[in-house]
């Protein structure tokens, strides 16, 4: 298993701004051309690495708008100048937001909302490789948050409330447009994007602080709980919000504050959470099978994951009933067969299903034996294709509210 997904929801960071400061006298549209080409850069079209993941702190706009809510919030702080004498910041940004306080860019366009998501496009760009995340952990932590399934595992509410407002966050976590002027000469918007040194490193260091007081509380549990697919879950969600904290302490160490004790790489938990699946017999009970095909194929995907498959009276059984009917279809001389399957993994202790999973094929050959081997293949190609994804995404999800 690679990499899986997290992060402590802020969104996608991006990388390498594009619009810096512009060059005295540039015009409206060389502006248009850099803001079109920082567009491209946030949109992962230019720019980022092909291999890159993308990054927690800055979300695409869902909505087909151009700057987020987040930045549309912080674009109101700053009352657009007009004056025809160009601030210092613009072309030298750290000659007014000094180095050892802040850090800072300029984003310029034709608009002012171009202007300032250049801005923080630049800004992002300070931080590089160093805060990007895998998007499927991004997600899983984001969703998580999002679906109340976090809620109850920290200590006080402040930490619960630190984990649902940073979750929510669209771009970097203390960072806002703190002025902007506007070139009338040329109608060109230039936007300080600016993250005070002092202000992001209490905010990193409580969303750091607030992970690891959660992740404490999911893999606190008995020897019964833990060796369940619950516990499977907690570990694995642990391993999200924690790599989420690496990103986090490497914002911190690159704007020179302390990092909090006690950060490790989420591998630590994903290592555990194969532990735990190598103590879970998954039963594997299957009626109207051929040959063990349709069993091998599940038993195959529930290895993939870490699962044993069989045992005795085991807690978690996977019930599959598959049937093989004739299909007639006039005025073709090939027989066909359909084959139905439905597999339900279920809790024995609780008698429940935990996932439900079924599908349907029809195949067709010259024979009827010859078309119903065709269809068992399918169904084994299809167990083979997804109910792995299926089940480990189910998993991710599983985590419970406390």
């Amino acid at each position: 298993m690679s990499k899986l997904k997290f992060i402590c929801l802020l969104s996608c960071l991006l990388a390498l701004g594009a619009c810096a400061s512009s060059p005295s006298g540039a015009s409206p549209a060389d502006a248009q051309d850099s803001a079109q080409d920082a567009l491209g850069r946030l949109d992962g079209q230019t720019g980022r690495p092909a291999d890159a993941p993308s990054v927690p702190y800055l979300q695409q706009p869902s909505n087909g708008q151009n700057v987020s809510s987040s930045q549309a919030s912080a674009q109101q702080t700053a009352v657009v100048n007009t004056s025809r004498t160009k601030p210092a910041w613009v072309d030298s940004v750290e000659s007014v937001y000094k180095k050892s306080q802040y850090v800072a860019a300029v984003g310029y366009a034709s608009d002012r909302a171009m202007a300032e998501k250049n801005g923080f496009a630049n800004l992002a760009g300070f931080f590089g490789q160093s805060i990007y995340a895998d998007q499927t952990i991004t997600n899983t932590y984001r969703e998580a948050v999002k679906n109340g399934v976090t809620s109850g595992w920290t200590d006080n509410i402040n930490m619960e409330n630190t984990i649902k407002t940073t979750a929510s966050l669209e771009t970097l976590a203390a960072a806002e447009i703190r002025e902007v002027w506007h070139d009338t000469k040329n109608n060109v918007f230039y936007a300080a994007a600016v993250m005070e040194k002092a202000k992001a490193a209490v905010v990193y260091t409580d969303m750091i602080t607030a992970n690891q007081n959660m992740i404490k509380n999911l893999i606190t549990m008995s020897q019964a709980e833990k060796n369940s697919m619950e516990g499977f879950s907690r570990y694995q969600f642990s391993a999200a919000a924690a790599d989420i904290n690496i990103t986090y302490g490497n914002v911190l160490k690159l704007i020179d504050a302390p990092v909090p004790a006690g950060l490790v790489k989420g591998d630590e938990y994903r290592l555990e959470a194969q532990n735990i699946a190598k103590s879970i017999p998954i039963g594997i009970v299957v009626k109207n099978d051929k040959a063990g095909r349709i069993q091998g194929a599940f038993a195959k995907a529930l290895s993939d994951i870490g699962f044993r498959s069989g045992g005795n009276n085991s807690r978690y059984v996977l019930n599959v009933d598959v049937s093989v009917s004739p299909v007639d279809l006039p005025n073709n001389t090939n027989k066909f067969a359909r084959i139905e399957l439905g597999a339900n993994l279920t809790d024995t202790s609780v008698k429940s299903v935990l996932l439900p999973y079924n599908f349907n094929s029809r195949e067709g050959h010259a024979t009827a034996a010859e078309a119903e081997n065709r269809a068992y293949t399918a169904a084994e190609r299809k167990i083979g294709e997804e109910y792995k994804n299926i089940l480990f995404n189910y998993l991710s999800q599983l985590l419970p509210k406390k």
